[in-house]
């Protein structure tokens, strides 16, 4: 059986990854699947949440991935049991280079929280034009969406970020509140799939529609993303308006 693995990733800090990724893999565990997280950050907080797991919850196996310290042997460390159906994968922020590739060489999927601010938004598009150009991404069919994170109640819609998915024809997949619940959950080394039903039903319905995603296998249909890039890439930063955004050959006018 295939290991479908999720890479939960973005490039700033503070976008909430570790709360998508450890609620990505309790819900996996929920479901019976045997689940197993991989951890690339050197602060370790997926494998500080494994750690505050009581016996009684669903297992979830713990990888560490972050780069290798003295005595340590990373391929041991990292090693992710053969019969995992679901692996998430927790990204540092600021990926890049060879470590990117490792990762994007693992994951059949890629969620990007984003946190609905100006300046969360620019830097996510930059990472997302730089995937895009990314051959990896088209050879293997890695599907990309994104999730808008600790979206406040003052502000529930952040239009210039579906505007520029949509011009990408990618996903907004859920929208994720600036709850308490969130947080709860992260402290008992829990996911929101296994507190009381009344006291997370809210999150829950959010955060549903990126489980559902995962798990829906991906039709073979041509899409905007599997096409040449560059145009819509083109259209998609005038939709955003940063100056600090560009594609090769395009030139803002």
């Amino acid at each position: 059986m295939r290991t479908n693995a999720t890479l939960v990733i973005n490039p700033k800090g503070g976008s909430g990854k570790t709360t998508v990724a450890s609620n990505l893999a309790s819900y996996f565990a929920t479901q019976k699947l045997r689940t197993a997280m991989l951890d690339y950050d050197a602060q370790g907080s997926s494998l500080n949440w494994l750690r505050l797991r009581a016996p009684q919850h669903p297992r979830i196996h713990g990888a560490n991935a972050a780069p290798q310290q003295p005595g340590q042997l990373r391929s041991l460390a990292m090693h992710v049991p053969e019969d995992t159906q679901q692996l998430v994968i927790d990204a540092p922020a600021g990926a890049c280079g060879l470590l990117l590739q490792e990762m994007l060489t693992r994951a059949h999927c890629i969620i990007i929280p984003v946190a609905p601010s100006a300046i969360d938004i620019h830097a996510t598009a930059n990472f997302i034009r730089d995937l895009l150009l990314k051959g990896m991404i088209r050879s293997r069919n890695i599907r990309l969406a994104v999730v808008a994170n600790r979206v406040r109640s003052s502000m529930p819609v952040y239009q210039p970020l579906e505007r520029f998915l949509t011009s990408l024809n990618l996903p907004l997949l859920a929208r994720l509140s600036d709850s308490d619940v969130f947080l709860k959950a992260a402290e008992n080394g829990v996911g929101i799939f296994e507190m009381e039903f009344a006291a997370s039903v809210a999150e829950r319905q959010q955060f549903l529609p990126i489980a559902e995603w995962i798990e829906t296998p991906q039709l073979i249909v041509e899409s905007k993303v599997q096409r040449p890039l560059v145009q819509p890439l083109r259209s998609a930063l005038r939709v955003v308006g940063s100056p600090t955004l560009s594609v090769p050959g395009f030139v803002r006018r």
